[in-house]
């Protein structure tokens, strides 16, 4: 399931939870390639001998704050993350049945067990928390114990005794990169999985926004202004490091979005290496839509569920079917890689537009608002890179630029 981070809020663990660069830099390797004989076959990792990563006491922590009941509660109840899993897991069943599942950070077992439900042969629900325990119990009371094997452990050091042909991960954070779980799957990719495997979801892209939301900072802000009748404009400055110094967790509509959305990241899941996710860097550019105050930027993400792209020569194009579309040339090379946007694509978004999930959106507020002309430019660079201090934090580094005035800010989501 989700990673949960190891912030608490209310005396609980706080879970996790467009226009940008062009797909074209997306880079080699974005394939599957195909055989003179016509059987597929994926570039190889070079990890042959892959070396876990230490387990710190920052992850240890992480780790327990995925034994709170509430957190799983929290996930399973969000309709559109977990219907989106099944139906997903349900539109792959033919690359599940009679398969063998790896389930990256399991929970309580939920997607394996949807896992089961689509034919596979074995399932290793593998959970580093000890929600494990509860999560055997679960699988034993649908008499799946047979197909289920439920591994308390981190993914990293667990040992099974054969490869895995589909990979499902439910590992997104607020931001998309907080909690870094993707690093876990990106290691029982190159450790277990088969070459031309399934990974679920398998691309997923941040975006961001300019926003206006006047009534947040009314209300957080202005308040302090008259409180019956008595000005306490000095505590203003408190108020907005109160308020707005951390990244928060929160629910937008695209009232709010000032401009289309600008793509920060895409992430392929079969061909992404954990060394991507230390730090990520790009520039921005908005045309404002209308005149208002630019109270600071949104961030939210879309996963797909497609099956890996397959190479394409100059003789024609070949696609697994429900993947998404792109093209892009590697290292000069003629041959061209496109991945198929269809109709029977799965995508689970938390767009501000779209059915409102846990992750909601992730809110980089300013301390004082900038009014906007309609097509006033804002543009600037935002840099995401994880913390020293502990991996799964996430450090932002902010700038931007309009009306003649620039600025940065930095943050940290812990």
């Amino acid at each position: 399931m989700l990673a949960g981070g190891s912030g608490f809020s209310n005396g609980h663990p706080r879970p996790r939870r467009a226009r940008g660069p062009s797909r074209d830099s997306r880079g080699a390797g974005h394939r599957l390639l195909t055989s003179s004989s016509g059987t597929s076959f994926s570039p190889q990792h070079s990890h042959e001998r892959l070396t876990p990563p230490e387990c710190t006491d920052f992850d240890r922590a992480y780790f327990d704050s995925y034994a709170h009941v509430g957190i799983h509660e929290e996930m399973i109840k969000d309709h559109v993350r977990t219907e989106t899993y099944r139906a997903a897991i349900m539109r792959h069943r033919d690359s599940i049945a009679g398969k063998v599942v790896m389930d990256v950070g399991s929970g309580t077992g939920i997607l394996s067990i949807f896992c089961a439900f689509a034919g596979a042969r074995r399932v290793y629900a593998v959970e580093a928390s000890e929600i494990a325990a509860q999560a055997k119990e679960v699988v034993r009371a649908n008499n799946l114990s047979e197909k289920i094997i439920v591994l308390h452990g981190r993914v990293e050091d667990i040992k099974i005794d054969e490869k895995v042909d589909v990979i499902v991960s439910e590992w997104m954070g607020y931001m998309l990169l907080y909690e870094c779980m993707l690093a876990s799957v990106i290691f029982a990719r190159d450790k277990w999985l088969k070459p031309g495997g399934l990974i679920l979801p398998s691309h997923a892209t941040l975006y961001m926004a300019p926003v206006t939301h006047s009534d947040r900072y009314r209300e957080s802000i202005d308040f302090w202004r008259d409180v019956y009748g008595i000005d306490m404009s000095a505590m203003l400055p408190l108020a907005k490091q109160s308020a707005f110094e951390e990244p928060s967790v929160e629910t937008i509509t695209g009232e709010n979005v000032l401009t289309w959305p600008y793509e920060v990241k895409f992430l392929d899941c079969y061909t992404v290496e954990a060394q991507e996710l230390e730090s990520i860097t790009t520039d921005y550019r908005f045309s404002s839509m209308m005149r208002a105050p630019l109270h600071g930027f949104a961030f939210w993400f879309d996963v797909e569920f497609n099956g890996p792209p397959i190479f394409a020569s100059t003789n024609g194009l070949q696609f697994l079917p429900g993947g998404s579309y792109t093209d892009s040339y590697a290292n000069g090379s003629s041959n061209r890689t496109k991945r198929a946007k269809s109709d029977e694509t799965i995508v689970l978004s938390t767009a501000p537009e779209d059915d409102p999930t846990h992750w909601q959106q992730t809110l980089l507020y300013f301390y004082d608002p900038i009014e906007v002309q309609q097509d006033q430019i804002i543009e600037g660079s935002i840099t995401l890179s994880q913390s020293k201090e502990n991996a799964r934090f996430l450090n932002i580094h902010l700038e931007y630029s309009s009306g003649g005035r620039s600025f940065v800010k930095e943050s940290v989501m812990r």
